[in-house]
Order: structure tokens, then sequence, then C-alpha cells
């Protein structure tokens, strides 16, 4: 107890606010590659700073990438980090990324979304909570117990990237590069790149995987006056509206014959899992604005949310969606929506049916006009076992700094490095978030309350302890 009040003591003081807001200021958005040159100078930063804690540095290369354009391109590097090893010690890979959404303020962000501003104990700033926030946290976890002149109780190792907001570029190809040598002796693997369901610590064991359609219609060879030619031939919108509209039905069940055929079924177990996640529905609808899910109950919505596949339209290219009116007739429209999928679901299998579907819908069309439909991403879902030691860790950890149990939740997003770690290193897995649940990642006005911050740094250095004494 004295030794984790004088760790907690030093984390008080040390609560890294500063550097937070020299980090957020880094305007390191990876969705532009011409501004690639900000995420170096934002991963040279953090290089810096492990380098002055001790730790070994690597900027590894993460090789090239080929942009639309057909033009190929450096990738930013990816930094390999580690501090000093014992062999008798467990060893802890963490797993984080410095790069961030665009802001603008014009976005309708109250204050400088790149000048870290504390408005009612809450810090303010892009990339606050995703995913400087809580890199930096983990950092000076590690940073307290060589303030105390503690050691550590499990050897660090980080990864650290600068392209997850587009796609993690290369990076998937560096850890299986780096399968024999850099994770050859890492015996567990820890994100922090989520946020909790609701304002109970949580730990997350499993995310759903995303594959991405397009649906082109290609009809006349330019496009038409409506008065001319309306009424005389088919139109690419309406079959596209067609294509569109028989994907889901309005209780918002996925109508793609067979696509979720082999999702896991429910156990009672796991049902239990979500009894005790103190989520409010009225609340929520309130957040969102909407006046009522499409499930009743608190369980439905957060297991649609999380452990059953979801099918969403995202938007059409081509059409007129400008102010005011304008009448033609567009020759080529496509479609764009997605599949989150679960456990068991195949993207490969899934992307299979999804065509054979809107092939077959298009055929009783009668339509002159020409389909092509192709999928990206493919990314398949991640699970965990809530039985490894990782959990029984964190979950040790959250009772010791929050005094509550933890709630144990997915996440209805894609994060592909989880799956990815898990295949490629066979390693342990856990999602351990220290975000709020409102902190509006990836939207205006993201933030992390100091509480979180100052309280996930204390989790950090409690988990490392609670780890080691399980390993």
């Amino acid at each position: 107890d004295n030794f984790m009040t004088e760790l907690y003591t030093q984390i008080s003081l040390n609560t890294g606010i500063l550097r937070l807001k020299e980090w957020v200021a880094i305007k390191s958005d990876s969705g532009d590659h011409t501004k690639w040159g900000e995420v170096e100078t934002m991963l040279n930063m953090a290089a810096e700073r492990i380098k002055k804690m001790g730790g070994k540095v690597e900027l590894a290369d993460a090789g090239t990438h080929q942009l639309p354009s057909g033009e190929t391109v450096l990738l930013p590097p990816v930094i390999l980090a580690e501090f000093a090893k014992d062999p008798k010690k467990a060893t802890l890979c963490i797993y984080g990324h410095v790069d961030v959404q665009p802001a603008k303020m014009e976005d309708g962000w109250a204050t400088d979304p790149f000048n870290l501003t504390e408005i009612k104990g809450n810090l303010y700033g892009r990339g606050a909570t995703d995913n400087k926030g809580p890199v930096l946290a983990w950092l000076h976890a590690v940073e307290s117990y060589q303030a105390t002149k503690k050691e550590i109780p499990v050897n660090i190792k980080l990864i650290i990237e600068g392209l997850e907001e587009v796609g993690s570029y290369g990076l998937f190809k560096l850890i299986k590069k780096r399968r024999d040598s850099f994770f050859a002796d890492v015996d567990f693997i820890v994100i922090s790149d989520n946020v909790w369901a609701t304002t109970t610590p949580a730990l997350t064991y499993g995310t759903r995987g995303s594959s991405y359609f397009f649906v082109e219609i290609e009809g006349p060879k330019l496009d038409l006056h409506s008065g001319v030619y309306g009424g005389s031939i088919q139109e690419p919108m309406a079959d596209l509206i067609a294509l569109l509209g028989s994907l889901l039905d309005h209780t918002g069940k996925i109508q793609v014959v067979g696509v979720s055929d082999d999702v896991t079924p429910l156990t009672e177990d796991e049902r239990k899992l979500y009894d005790n996640i103190s989520f409010d529905l009225e609340e929520m609808k309130n957040v969102v604005g909407v006046k009522h899910f499409l499930q009743d109950t608190k369980e439905e919505v957060l297991m649609a949310r999380w452990r059953y596949p979801s099918l969403s339209i995202h938007g059409v290219e081509g059409a007129f969606s400008d102010p005011g009116s304008k009448t033609i007739i567009p020759r080529k429209v496509t479609g764009k929506f997605s599949i989150r999928q679960v456990p068991n679901m195949d993207p490969p299998d899934v992307e299979r049916k999804v065509k054979e579907h809107l092939e077959q819908v298009f055929s009783t069309l009668n339509s002159p006009n020409r389909l092509k439909v192709t999928a990206t991403v493919g990314a398949k879902p991640w699970v965990a076992n809530l039985q490894d030691s990782q959990y029984v860790a964190g979950q040790k950890a959250v009772k010791d700094v929050f005094g509550v149990e933890p709630e144990f939740i997915r996440e209805g997003s894609t994060i592909p490095i989880a799956q990815t770690f898990q295949e490629e290193t066979g390693k342990s897995v856990m999602m351990l978030p220290i975000s709020g649940h409102d902190d509006g990642e990836h939207s205006q006005n993201e933030k992390i309350s100091r509480y979180n911050y100052i309280e996930g740094t204390k989790l950090f250095a409690a988990y490392f302890y609670e780890l080691s004494l399980l390993h």
C-alpha cells in the first residue's frame, strides 16, 4: 500500500499536462500525405521523450505506399522501443499512435483544436484522447516508477505509429517482418485506443471488423436534361436506389441472404456480461438526438452495436448534392456502404454474398445500365479470452485505482491492429481504455478529462504491478 501510495503521489504531481499541450500542438493529421512531415515531427518528439527516459528507440522503416494517382511515397517510420530487460520478468508491449483526424475551427470547434485548452476539468484538443493522451499516460506510468526509484515490475516495449487514422499503411508487414525479433520475447500486448461505454472503467475484449463496398451504376455517356430525356431512359440513380434499398429492412436487419449465418451464437456466460453495464438508454437517446433505437432494451442495443453485424449506407457519389435545384440525370452514380462484421464472419465470404445479392436484384430490374461492385478494407473482427491473465490483471488494476469492478465491453468499430497482433504474433492481446465515453474522438471538441488522464496513468502503473504478480 505504501509503495502504491508513493507511486500515485508522483503521478498526481507529474500529470504531464504541458507535455500533452506540446504534443497536441503538432498537427499530425495523417489524412493528407503531403502533411506527413508533421506526422514525422510528432514521431520524432515521441522518440526523444522515450530516449530521455532511458529507452532504446528504433525508427523502423515502414516501406512505401502507392497513392490512387499511381505515385509512390515513402511512409513515416514506426517507433519500436524498449527499456532495459530482465529475463525473469514478463514482457509487455504497448501499442499506440500519434497521428490524428483532421480538425479546423470552422468545423464547429469551440476552441483551437491544436491548442490544448482546459475548461471545467476537461482538456480539449485534437488527439487529446485519440491517442496522444493515452500514449503519454503509458510513458508517465513508466516515469513514475523511475521517479520513485522503484523497479518496473515488467519489461516494457512500445510500438508507436503515425498512420493509424488512414489504415496503418505498412504496419502489418512490419509486424510480420519483426515477429521473430522484436516480438519474439513479448508475452502480452496492450492497446489503449478506445473509450469506456459508460462512466464506469472498462476492459474491452472484442471489436467488429469491416468491409466497405462501392456500387457503381453507369448508363448514358453523358449527363442528360431531365426535361428532354426524363421518362424515356432507365436512370442510373433509380437503379442505385433500388439496390441500396434492398440491403436493409426497416428493423435494421441485413437482407443479404446468408450474410449472418456464421455469427457466433450468444452463450449464457456472454449474455451475463451485459447485465452489469450501466448504460442509460434514455441518456443515450438524448445524446444522439433520436426518439428511439431499433431495439427496446439496454442489452439488445449494446449487442446490436457490439456483437452482431450491421450495415450502414454512407453516401452517393456523382449525384447532385449542392444547395438549390438542378434538373440533370446523372450518367453514373456510385453508392457507398459498409458492413461491420463479427466472429465468425469471414470478409471474403461476406463480400461474395453481397455481390451475388446485388447482381441478383439488378437482374430483376431489366436495366440496360452497367453494374460494377467492388469491396475494400476487409478487416477481420477480434475477440479475446476473458480468462487470460491480462484481463485478470486489468480487472484487479481497475479495482485498485477506481474501487469498482470494470465493465467488460466490446467495441462496435474496427481496430484491425488487435486481430493483426493476435494472428501474427500469437501473443495475448488486451484493450485497456482510459478515455471517457463522451470524449468525442474523431468529432468536434475532442477532449480527455484531467481526471481520466491522471487516474488512467495510475491504472497503467497498477496494471504493470498486477500483471507481474500473475506472470
